[in-house]
């Protein structure tokens, strides 16, 4: 086994992350990438959007860095704190894929040129947590995006059955559209065994 640099892991498993978010953006209308699939409202562009503001706060504000570009939802968060989780109709997947890989770049510039041990301030964080590490940010922030990644999965299964971590390999059997109602039958099937549904 060789020794890695703990940093090179930890972008990786981050860039990993953040393309599977995006991937799962692939071939949907304007339309589908907006729709509120949960009592929520989660939807595909809108977590695309949240982790532009997340990467910015993590890798530019808490160490002291402005990203070049003005994010305008971001005045308006006061009036509505749920803005950065849904695009608008003039906000489209280009302009915020786009968005997000230049963002990708300018957190990139901030995780290559900062110790894994400098510290910064997350002022959003409670004060006696505020003071923390670029490593324990890059691990938050893996947490983050693996999390809003995991609700792009289900959210895209839901729109149209597509699944998968990534284009080039699914991560799950190739079991085939009858063989998969089966499984979902039988599971329903224990869980109903297991108890009544809540009312």
């Amino acid at each position: 086994m060789t020794d890695s640099d703990p940093r090179d892991d930890l972008r990786r498993y981050l860039q990993i992350a953040r393309e599977a978010l995006v991937w799962k953006l692939d071939g949907l209308s304007e339309y589908d990438l907006r729709r509120p699939m949960t009592t929520t409202g989660t939807n595909l562009l809108g977590l695309v959007k949240h982790m532009i503001g997340v990467e910015l706060g993590y890798f530019g504000d808490t160490f002291g860095r402005k990203f070049p570009e003005p994010l305008p939802w971001y005045d308006a968060m006061d009036d509505d704190p749920g803005i950065d989780f849904w695009a608008s109709e003039d906000e489209s997947r280009d302009d915020l894929v786009g968005l997000y890989r230049r963002v990708w770049a300018f957190a990139d510039e901030t995780i290559e040129s900062t110790p894994l041990d400098a510290v910064g301030e997350v002022p959003w964080w409670p004060p006696e947590r505020r003071r923390t590490t670029l490593h324990r940010v890059l691990v938050h922030v893996i947490a983050e995006i693996n999390r809003h990644a995991g609700h792009a999965d289900i959210v895209r299964e839901l729109i149209d059955g597509a699944i998968g971590l990534r284009a080039d390999a699914s991560n799950l059997p190739d079991l085939g559209a009858d063989t998969w109602a089966q499984y979902r039958e039988k599971l329903e099937r224990v869980a109903r065994a297991a108890g009544p549904a809540q009312p």
